[in-house]
């Protein structure tokens, strides 16, 4: 089988794509710099849960699973280009997949000189390595942030997105600039993905669904921001690696057109992947009620900067050309969150 790059694996999509590549019987090489954007032991769980002793994590050396043997974790930046290049002459990497990256809307307005170093000149060193190692598929995360003040519903990946509206969607938005040229210019298959609001269990402590939850467990009252006229397409976390995993065996050839430009023929695409069925923040935080068997105490706040009322994925392109679509139902995704939550912080 394949051997394949994740960068993130310490992160939460990265962390269950590893775990079910594996279970395919591929070989994985994880890469993490474990930042300290939230509670690093979340991450530390994530890798335990891998195999990966803590104790044995020194930057920039290669540490194998304790557990499987088909995957080692190795901490480095993205931005150190002498290593990163080193790492894919050692490793000779046929696959990656790139989900490393400085995450969350809110945050790029407090320092947005993390996104330049992570999401930019990381992703240049990561498409460098790709040209110059014959990687025959490159899939890296998007974000459905990119869509910014675009008002038509669902979001299409033939709409115009070049009106961002966080440096995060900015940042996000050059990604997939900057793989379209690679694949012109130097024939490097790319494929971005356009996630959209992601939950599930082992999922990041600034996401709404934890948020809500370790607030109402805590008896404290929950921000409700626009008043609570939001909509999100949520995806389960099983859903967004599924897709993954069909896309990384899908490597684009440059013969079919795209809608970014439209006669562009490189081997280069991108694909929503959501839930395509929006639901009302309300009623997500209801299913959690459901779930907890509490009411929360609601602080109804206006609308932040950097966020959108609505989000919606179109996937005709996944189910098209992949014959896949996510549909895993809110209130299951919820409760398997809670479940996890309870278990890791051992809540009674």
């Amino acid at each position: 089988m394949s051997k394949i790059l994740i960068t993130g694996t310490a992160g939460f999509i990265g962390f269950h794509l590893s775990n079910a590549l594996l279970e395919r019987g591929y070989t994985v090489v994880g890469l993490d710099n474990i930042n300290d954007y939230y509670d690093i032991n979340l991450k530390y769980g994530r890798l335990k849960e891998s195999g990966i002793n803590q104790e044995l994590i020194e930057y920039n050396k290669p540490i194998k699973s304790e557990i499987d043997q088909n995957y080692s974790f190795i901490k480095l930046n993205l931005e150190d280009q002498e290593n990163i290049n080193q790492l894919f002459e050692v490793e000779k990497f046929d696959l990656v997949i790139n989900l490393a990256a400085q995450a969350g809307v809110r945050y790029s307005l407090v320092n947005p000189q993390a996104y330049i170093n992570s999401n930019i000149i990381g992703f240049t060193n990561i498409l460098e390595a790709c040209r110059h190692n014959s990687i025959k598929h490159l899939v890296y995360a998007s974000s459905s942030s990119v869509y910014g003040l675009n008002s038509q519903m669902p979001f299409s990946t033939n709409d115009n997105v070049d009106h961002p509206i966080s440096l995060y969607a900015a940042s996000k938005k050059s990604n997939e600039l900057m793989a379209h040229t690679y694949s012109y210019l130097f024939k490097v298959p790319t494929t971005g993905l356009r996630f959209f609001t992601v939950y599930g269990p082992w999922g990041r402590p600034d996401m709404a669904l934890f948020l809500f939850t370790k607030a109402i467990i805590e008896g404290k009252p929950i921000d409700v921001f626009n008043h609570g006229n939001m909509q999100r397409d949520f995806t389960y976390i099983d859903d967004i690696v599924e897709g993954i995993v069909k896309v990384l065996e899908n490597i684009p050839t440059g013969k079919d057109k795209i809608s970014q430009p439209s006669e562009s023929v490189a081997p280069y695409k991108i694909y929503n992947i959501g839930n395509n069925s929006p639901v009302k923040l309300m009623d997500f935080i209801e299913a959690i009620e459901k779930t907890l068997g509490v009411n929360a105490e609601k602080k109804l706040l206006p609308i932040q900067s950097g966020d959108v009322e609505k989000t919606w994925a179109d996937v005709s392109g996944l189910m098209n050309d992949l014959r896949y679509k996510p549909d895993t139902d809110i209130k299951i995704g919820v409760r398997r969150f809670i479940e996890w939550y309870k278990s890791f912080y051992n809540v009674h």
